[in-house]
């Protein structure tokens, strides 16, 4: 036998095999996933693309989240870190608030480029990042501009992904489902990224910023991923957030007009009174987020739950909440033909009875309670929300409506997260609070909404 014609020793196969096995992990996890993001037609459309990007950019912002928790909550007395979280939200939130309204309308402006505008979101976020890491060490002043750099682009991020949505959708999807599908390949990224994060906090407070920096350059690449088609305007137009009937009624005349002159300078048209009780609805869940967040924060820090630690509390309550977040995600996906207007009604109820409850009783149940019911209702309702943008709103104008509704609901969450801080430290209060905030939004939009319901049969079909 000729020297070419030798084969392999043991050595070598025993090296070749235990490779294979090492990659195996890796490779068949990753074959794993890109099989459920690519499922039922999502491949290829372009959608499971866009699950995968969404993805990378839950596992970068939690990344940040940790680095600057630990800063700026953590690492100080509660005295100290309240006003150090009131200075950042408002030096972040404040002008973030006044930018908020512009970012819709400029982004809706660059139709063509929403690939580009995704990627320099993961770009900025990226080099925002590197430079948190060296405030986080020396406590500079540019901690703070930075951090709001990271909430603009952010928000700049979740505009676009809600307009690139509909364009992704593959056949016999509607976008209820879709948007479920995002928001869950979000949520488990974030679910693997933040133990990660805590233990690249344990090297150093720098390390988890790096790791964010990887993670959205990453990401940079992967929005030139998707398909082109993302770039495409083809037929939109903006939508006013209004739901006065005269103006539905002048838009009815104007579109069976044959002055088409006169149809061109109308210009905005109102996605109707359902979609603004919806959102009403949504952004009261979207205030009691962002109040929970920070009034539990700092309560939980200052009287743990019965026998935890501060830590343990927090976590107890973080779980309970991403839980009922990733349940009512999944929820939405099934309850999808269902009236979406008495989605929001039932969540929002439930809601508010157990807000009540956990003033009355105030407790470590009661506490992991409501943020779970709170997770589950805000991701509930939010996809209701879709469905009747979806159901409601002319495609011509839907992205538009998407951005306007998001940056309406961030607002609520900056107003909630305000109130939060201010409140003393007083459980039942805080709670009571809490349920106050719910029952406005509930109580101003039942009416309007279980009308909407009523009115609304016929349409309901195109919501599958």
């Amino acid at each position: 036998m000729s020297v070419g014609t030798v084969s392999p020793g043991p050595a070598r196969r025993t090296a070749r095999a235990l490779g294979r096995a090492l990659h195996l992990p890796f490779t068949g996890t990753a074959r794993g996933i890109r099989k459920a993001t690519h499922a039922h037609g999502a491949g290829e459309s372009g959608l499971g693309k866009l699950i995968e990007l969404h993805a990378v950019n839950g596992a970068g912002d939690v990344m940040i989240t940790v680095a600057l928790a630990s800063t700026v909550f953590f690492s100080v007395p509660t005295d100290e870190a309240r006003g150090r979280v009131a200075l950042y939200l408002a030096i972040t939130m404040a002008p973030f608030t006044l930018l908020a309204p512009v970012i819709g309308p400029l982004l809706d402006r660059l139709p063509h480029g929403r690939r580009a505008a995704m990627a320099g979101a993961m770009l900025a976020r990226a080099l925002l990042a590197l430079v948190l890491s060296g405030a986080v060490v020396t406590g500079s002043v540019e901690l703070y501009p930075a951090a709001l750099g990271v909430l603009v682009a952010s928000k700049a991020y979740g505009v676009v992904r809600s307009a690139v949505v509909p364009r992704l959708l593959p056949p016999g999807f509607s976008l209820v489902k879709a948007n479920s599908r995002v928001t869950l390949g979000g949520l488990l990224a974030t679910a693997v990224a933040a133990p990660a994060g805590a233990g690249l906090q344990a090297l150093g407070p720098r390390w988890p910023l790096f790791g964010a920096f990887v993670i959205f350059v990453s990401g940079m690449f992967l929005s030139f991923s998707l398909p082109h088609k993302v770039d495409s305007s083809k037929g939109e137009s903006k939508a006013l957030l209004a739901a006065d009937e005269e103006h539905l009624h002048l838009h009815a005349r104007v579109e069976a007009a044959s002055d088409t002159s006169r149809k061109r300078r109308l210009g905005l048209r109102t996605v109707g009174p359902a979609v603004t009780h919806a959102l009403g609805a949504n952004a009261s869940l979207r205030c009691l987020s962002g109040f929970l967040i920070f009034f539990l924060a700092f309560l939980l820090r200052e009287h743990p739950l019965a026998g935890q630690s501060a830590a343990v509390s927090l976590g107890i309550v973080g779980v309970s909440a991403g839980a009922g977040n990733a349940l009512g995600t999944a929820v939405g996906a099934w309850l999808k033909s269902r009236a979406p207007e008495l989605i929001i009604v039932t969540v929002v109820a439930v809601v508010l009875g157990v807000a009540v409850t956990s003033a009355l009783f105030f407790g470590a149940v009661g506490v992991a309670c409501l943020g779970a019911c709170a997770g589950f209702a805000q991701a509930l309702s939010k996809l209701s929300l879709d469905a009747l943008l979806q159901r409601d709103v002319p495609e011509q104008v839907r992205t538009s409506a998407f951005a306007r509704s998001e940056t309406l609901l961030q607002m609520a969450w900056v107003v909630g997260g305000g109130i939060g801080i201010a409140l003393p430290l007083v459980g039942t209060l805080g709670l009571s609070v809490a349920a106050a905030i719910v029952a406005v939004g509930w109580l101003s939009t039942v009416r309007g909404l279980l009308a909407s319901a009523r009115r609304g049969g016929a349409r309901r079909a195109r919501v599958v």
